[in-house]
């Protein structure tokens, strides 16, 4: 198991170029890594991340530019596309970028201190890190235009409720659950596990028979490779 932390703390956790590059490359580790078969990523201090670091807007002519050349490189594909299961352990502010990270995770463990919101509207843009994809597709279309519309936030009980979150736990036992739980999965056959995970998040994009038709293929070829480890 891998676990990454967000080490921003001073400002808590806030999304720069920096860290932008950071994380391309940690995730491109995991990637490259055939040992690994889970991934938490967590945040350090008193948040799991604040979003984009706004201090870095000041150094481009618009926050849009100032967006975009953080969001340059496809970190967040990257993450989204690992074979090993993604954990998102998350506490307090889960805003922007931060609730967006965490989305693109598999599992989404919350302590009872987190806050989620999506506040880019009150500042002109929308969320940019798949934030109008990944949160529809967790808790409806009609709960996510109002989180985005409107800013709302979601507490970590509501988050559960809603589907936001898988759990939620007490913030002193947060990072025992995730780690509980990333062994858990990474005891599992790697590609087992993958196999799993390919089958739930693709098969969502697909029509029911499709889905069904990939589950049946992936089972088959899984099969075929244990009786050639015989």
């Amino acid at each position: 198991m891998a676990t990454i932390t967000l080490n921003r703390p001073e400002v808590l956790n806030a999304y720069s170029v920096e860290m932008r590059d950071d994380l391309f490359a940690l995730f491109g580790a995991v990637a490259e890594d055939p040992t690994v078969g889970a991934l938490v990523l967590r945040g350090r201090g008193r948040a799991f991340g604040s979003g984009g670091d706004l201090r870095e807007f000041g150094t481009a002519p618009s926050p849009l530019i100032a967006r975009w050349v953080r969001w340059r490189r496809d970190v967040w594909g990257l993450l989204r596309s690992l074979r090993a299961i993604t954990i998102s352990a998350v506490h307090g502010y889960a805003a922007g970028s931060g609730l967006e990270m965490a989305l693109l995770c598999d599992i989404v463990l919350a302590a009872d201190d987190a806050l989620f919101l999506l506040p880019e509207c009150g500042l002109g843009m929308i969320p940019g890190v798949g934030g109008t994809q990944t949160l529809p597709r967790a808790i409806g279309v009609g709960r996510a235009l109002d989180m985005v519309l409107t800013g709302t936030r979601v507490d970590a009980r509501e988050a559960v409720r809603i589907g936001l979150a898988n759990r939620t736990v007490p913030r002193r036992k947060l990072d025992y659950t995730a780690q509980e739980l990333g062994d858990r999965v990474a005891a599992l056959p790697r590609h087992l596990a993958a196999a799993v995970k390919r089958c739930t998040t693709d098969g969502l994009e697909l029509p029911l028979i499709e889905g069904l038709a990939l589950e049946r293929r992936v089972a088959a070829g899984l099969r075929r490779s244990q009786r050639c480890d015989l």
